[in-house]
């Protein structure tokens, strides 16, 4: 049953993600400089990234599932402290790297941390309640 659980949060991070990136879409293209067509959307565009980003996902709720079940977290608050606590302070930090030698605007480590930050934290919730 744990896999379940696990794919549960995947998706339901992986569908934060949908919502966060298209709310924030043009700031994030900007970011990236990404060439895109007449509409705003990026050219060439492909389903691999979202492919890879929903494999990511369930490695990531796959490992936080190790994680909170070795740490014995409970309750909905401490999964989204945990989830939030990694996201924030282990993935968002990676990011910044990242993008600080890419020389990357700190804006795409705000909007890519951010989606780390709070979707890490609602696989920390998924988890615990399910």
């Amino acid at each position: 049953m744990e896999i379940i659980n696990v794919l549960v949060a995947a998706a339901g991070s992986w569908v934060f993600g949908a919502i966060w990136y298209m709310a924030l879409a043009k700031p994030w293209v900007e970011a990236v400089g990404v060439e895109v067509d007449e509409t705003g959307r990026p050219k060439d565009g492909s389903a691999l990234p979202f492919i890879l980003s929903a494999i990511a996902m369930v490695l990531v709720a796959g490992m936080m599932r190790h994680i909170i079940a070795q740490a014995g977290i409970d309750t909905p608050f401490k999964g989204l402290m945990t989830g939030g606590g990694i996201g924030l302070f282990m993935i968002s930090p990676w990011i910044m790297i990242n993008n600080a030698y890419g020389m990357r605007p700190f804006k795409l480590t705000l909007i890519d941390g951010g989606y780390a930050t709070i979707g890490c934290a609602i696989i920390g919730v998924i988890l615990v309640l399910f």
